[in-house]
């Protein structure tokens, strides 16, 4: 019955209720998504690991005054945006604390795939990584907000905290220079352009 309700319901039985169960269906429902936003923001499994937790300890912690005010995902990454802006914050004061690097998390099993399939699509996220890397944070946080989350233009604007055509502009952007970088490469690579 707690798969047929939407996000906000579930949110509203934690709040009201305590149920746990609600709980862990919206865990279930946002983890992966969330992970994988933060992870590309920052590069870092574990840095991205630490910022989960944080976010999800901020919804248990805040759970009686949460208000329905906007979609549960919307209010979920909107706090885990404060938690990563409060990290970078945190290590460009402390000079000596690593910053985030590269993704050294280990890759996936391949799950029957080929070797070459694997390497294709090892590259292919290589690349894709570096593009990312290439944008600018706003133009890649929009980007990953809308790519991971599915947050619609307004939603993102009221994560990051500006306007709803500032959002558009950032995805439109990100979205030609990614279109470039990888038109380029596979240019690069066949000798053809796409």
């Amino acid at each position: 019955m707690l798969n047929r309700l939407d996000d906000t319901a579930l949110m509203l039985r934690y709040r009201d209720d305590g149920d746990m169960a609600a709980f862990e269906m919206l865990y279930s429902r946002h983890r992966g998504p969330l992970f994988r936003y933060l992870l590309r923001q920052c590069g870092d499994a574990q840095t991205a690991e630490d910022i989960f937790q944080e976010a999800w300890l901020k919804v248990i912690r805040s759970r009686e005054g949460y208000r329905p005010t906007a979609r549960f995902n919307t209010y979920l990454y909107r706090l885990a945006h404060n938690c990563l802006v409060d990290r970078v914050r945190k290590q460009s004061r402390q000079p000596g604390e690593a910053d985030c690097g590269p993704d050294d998390a280990e890759c996936a099993d391949a799950g029957g795939r080929s070797v070459e399939d694997e390497a294709a699509m090892l590259e292919t996220a290589a690349r894709l990584r570096v593009a990312l890397d290439a944008l600018s944070h706003e133009q890649r946080e929009a980007f990953l907000l809308h790519q991971e989350s599915g947050l619609t233009l307004d939603e993102i604007a009221g994560v990051v905290g500006v306007g709803r055509e500032t959002v558009k502009s950032r995805l439109r952007y990100a979205v030609n220079h990614l279109r470039a970088r990888l038109s380029a490469h596979a240019t690069e690579l066949t000798g053809v352009a796409p």
